[in-house]
């Protein structure tokens, strides 16, 4: 008898580059080398098991790299990628009765970037309402018809049972899945959400499982209940799994292999995990030591926050910057106890809020004292110039609470709730017109990823960021003179996050070449399309969508959710101060926050959050959290009774980790 052959790897890319289209056909888009020279394998062997963590920072070409992997991209040379499928517990001697299988059978995709329905198509909610009604449509599938596949209308036949039954079992248990089974798939949490598309593309039994970002946007409990699951899967290499990851996210335990992806969609270091951390920790090392010269496609202010570990008990471990400079790391200084600004009028009230469909609770269940009297649900009130975070697990009702004030919930109607200081329904004897929803549209700027979902991908970059001026996302936006200048500053502002064809030459080139900045020609955001954008410019349009106007609310859901650190950071600081301040690099690599040049040349037309303005947002990552926010609520984990919690921030969340803990109830922090 033969001994058993080694088996060619699943996926083998041998001295490959690929392309979007094939190279040198005619196209309005670029079509640049991609990963030139990628060598890259999947081996088929589970002993000992590899796993891939795929990091880099925006615009790096993390979910490019996924679709290589899948086939998505032309290879050039053709024959530098191919596909092996090898199932588990084959005889290799018997390589004749090895079944055949496509790469997109063998190989399952699943995103959680925000930017399409859970089960697509005409699973999707058609309008931010449909989530909330207690109606149920013919295209509100359970989760059951999701993981069967019965998702069409007009289906030639409907799969009533799994083709194997204890896998699927197997599946929806391990997963956590079996309460959910006869819920619709619209009325899921993020995190069932996201643990539903894991289930529906491991019943394909496939041999690589690519999860584009798996932890973005979740809670800290429910990362530490996701990775677990996981991580069975990584031990077992059934199937193999590659993430990806954006640079501050920590590196899961269970992870064996890590990718650093440059700026530039090209590797910048790749290998076992921890010889890579060793490289990256050698370059920071030498660029904040002056002994090595800063790769402009590396940046270092990308690197400094990789190197936190994902462990079964949560985050542990120091990033670079902590190891390379710890004292600098643990230097940071900010102005602790803010005073309190006069208080305003108030913008949104509520006196005692509880959210039910039939006997299931979603929002305020418990009691809590306001005035010197116990009420029954949430009590809870906004004024002009507030700065808010609403935080808790997934599924406590924060977005449910945006719901109401931003008039997407049915339940808003019949509430005690009012909105600058009027009701939803006709007050008696006041002589006030009850708001309508058009009223509080267009003074409530909001951004969240069920706006993500439904913003049309035919609209133009100009046409999303006009849109905050529009009644629906359709209808044409009523523009003044002031806005039309307001639209083309922050088309300036943000074109090298938004211009999918930027380059800093060609910035330079075109400003040396006018009277000034102001002049730069922006016919690209004309021409590029929403849906033509990467997720993370797609999330810095729709922050920049709520903002532009100056709302008397801005709503920001998990709206820096995708954004590497540099990119968040300037949406953060233009959040505060529009075209006022800007970062600036200095000569050992640090950034400054200084005035800009539009500010000294008296041309600022975006000037950032007034005193007018209240602001609520939501985040489970407290460095995507505004630095002037300091009032906070933090709602607890559904239907235990408690009630929910308020205080005040002694700084900036985003550099006080002790001040986040104890908003968590945690221990720990500096």
């Amino acid at each position: 008898m033969r001994p058993p052959r080694s088996l060619p790897p699943i996926v083998n890319i041998t001295n490959g580059t690929f392309y979007r289209t094939f190279p040198g056909s005619s196209s309005l888009h670029p079509n640049p080398p991609l990963f030139t020279n990628l060598n890259f394998s999947i081996p088929a062997a589970v002993d000992p098991p590899t796993n891939w963590y795929v990091v880099g920072p925006s615009l790096s070409g993390k979910t490019t790299f996924l679709n290589l992997l899948r086939g998505r991209l032309f290879c050039d040379p053709t024959r530098a990628r191919s596909f092996t499928y090898h199932p588990n517990g084959e005889d290799a001697n018997k390589p004749e009765s090895r079944p055949s299988r496509l790469p997109d059978q063998m190989i399952q995709y699943v995103g959680f970037n925000g930017g399409d329905a859970l089960g697509g198509g005409p699973t999707a909610a058609a309008y931010l309402a449909a989530r909330y009604e207690s109606k149920r449509e013919i295209t509100d599938f359970s989760l059951r018809d999701f993981l069967l596949g019965n998702t069409e209308l007009n289906a030639l036949e409907k799969r009533d049972q799994p083709g194997d039954a204890a896998h699927f079992e197997r599946v929806v248990r391990d997963l956590r899945l079996t309460p959910l089974m006869e819920l619709p798939v619209t009325s899921l949490s993020n995190g069932q959400g996201r643990r539903a598309r894991i289930a529906r593309a491991l019943l394909n039994k496939p041999e690589v499982l690519l999860l584009d970002e798996p932890f973005m946007g979740l809670d800290p409990p429910t990362v530490a209940g996701l990775s677990p699951l996981l991580r069975e899967m990584a031990a077992a290499a059934s199937p193999r799994l590659v993430l990806t990851a954006r640079p501050q996210d920590p590196v899961p335990e269970w992870i064996t292999h890590l990718l650093y992806l440059r700026a530039d969609c090209q590797v910048g270091a790749m290998g076992r995990k921890e010889e890579v951390l060793d490289q990256l920790r050698a370059y920071v090392k030498g660029v904040s030591s002056g002994a090595a010269k800063e790769d402009n496609k590396m940046a270092v202010h990308n690197l400094v926050h990789v190197g936190k570990v994902l462990t079964a008990k949560g985050i542990s471990g120091k990033t670079l910057m902590e190891e390379v400079e710890p004292e600098t790391a643990e230097s940071t200084s900010f102005q602790e106890n803010e005073p309190r600004k006069s208080l305003g009028e108030p913008l949104v009230e509520m006196d005692g809020c509880r959210v039910a469909y039939n006997d299931k609770v979603v929002l305020g269940n418990w009691k809590q004292e306001a005035d010197g009297q116990e009420k029954d649900g949430l009590v809870w009130t906004v004024r002009r110039g507030e700065r808010w975070g609403i935080f808790g697990p997934n599924g406590s009702g924060k977005t449910t609470i945006l719901s109401l004030i931003c008039s997407d919930h049915p339940q808003t109607y019949s509430l005690p709730i009012r909105l600058f200081g009027r009701s939803r329904l006709p007050e008696p004897g006041l002589g006030k017109l009850p708001l309508t929803i058009w009223d509080i549209q267009s003074r409530i700027g909001h951004s969240s990823p069920e706006i993500h979902q439904l913003m049309p991908r035919s609209l133009t970059v100009r046409q999303v960021l006009e849109n905050a001026w529009a009644d629906t996302f359709r209808s044409k936006a009523k523009l003044d003179s002031q806005s039309g200048k307001k639209v083309d500053a922050v088309l300036r502002w943000f074109e090298a996050e938004l211009n999918p064809s930027f380059t800093a030459a060609a910035a330079s080139a075109s400003s040396s070449s006018s009277s000034g900045s102001s002049s730069r020609d922006l016919k690209w955001a004309d021409h590029y399309m929403f849906g033509e954008l990467s997720f993370s410019a797609q999330r810095i349009a729709l922050f920049l969508r709520a903002t532009i106007k100056n709302p008397d609310i801005v709503v920001l859901d998990e709206a820096c959710s995708g954004m590497d650190d540099g990119v968040r950071n300037k949406c953060l600081l233009f959040l505060e101060h529009g075209e006022r301040r800007a970062y600036v690099t200095r000569d050992d690599g640090s950034e400054a926050v200084v005035e800009s040049e539009v500010a000294r040349r008296g041309e600022v037309q975006v000037g950032g959050l007034t005193d007018e303005q209240a602001l609520i947002c939501i985040s489970h990552v407290r460095e995507e959290i505004p630095g002037c926010v300091r009032e906070w609520v933090c709602l607890p984990e559904a239907n235990t009774g408690e009630a929910a919690r308020f205080g005040r921030s002694r700084a900036p969340l985003g550099r006080d980790e002790k001040g986040w803990m104890e908003i968590w109830g945690m221990e720990g922090g500096a």
